[in-house]
């Protein structure tokens, strides 16, 4: 008995390792940049939200992390995890290297 599950770790701790890398590794890399791009959000930054509308920083407020957005329609005042890195960051002017 004891010798099939020993004949079984190395496989377990492969089996692991893989999971490890492919999933928790770029999970946890995602929530970085994720939280470092709500915590640089400034005035005048051009934003996306998750549903799709386009607008401006106009204020970003820290104690509660919230911010209000400038749209055509008006100014909408929301959490921003509202706010999609992914869609925000094809706004942006492209870096100079």
């Amino acid at each position: 008995m004891e010798g099939a599950f020993t004949g079984q770790l190395p496989f377990l701790l492969i089996m692991f390792g893989i999971i490890f890398f492919f999933m928790i590794l770029p999970q946890q890399r995602r929530a970085k940049k994720e939280k470092a791009f709500k915590n640089s959000m400034k005035k005048g930054d051009r934003v996306i939200t998750k549903f799709g509308v386009h607008g401006k920083i106009v204020e970003v407020n820290d104690q509660n992390d919230s911010c209000v957005v400038e749209t055509m329609a008006g100014k909408l005042k929301m959490e921003r995890s509202f706010i999609s890195m992914e869609l925000s960051q094809k706004l942006a002017p492209p870096s100079k290297k």
